[in-house]
């Protein structure tokens, strides 16, 4: 039962650092082109070697 006092503030550090990250993602962009990669991949603009 002594475990709790020790695993619960860690799961709670955890999930605000994880939160804290996917705010961070979200502020610097890298939301912005979700379909970017997506449509990227289907054209066909390579160079010959």
């Amino acid at each position: 039962m002594n475990i709790l006092w020790y695993l619960i503030p860690i799961s709670l550090a955890l999930g605000a650092l994880g939160l804290w990250l996917f705010f961070w993602a979200l502020r610097s962009g890298q939301y912005e082109d979700v379909m970017g990669a997506a449509e990227r991949i289907l054209t066909d603009d390579d160079r010959p070697l």
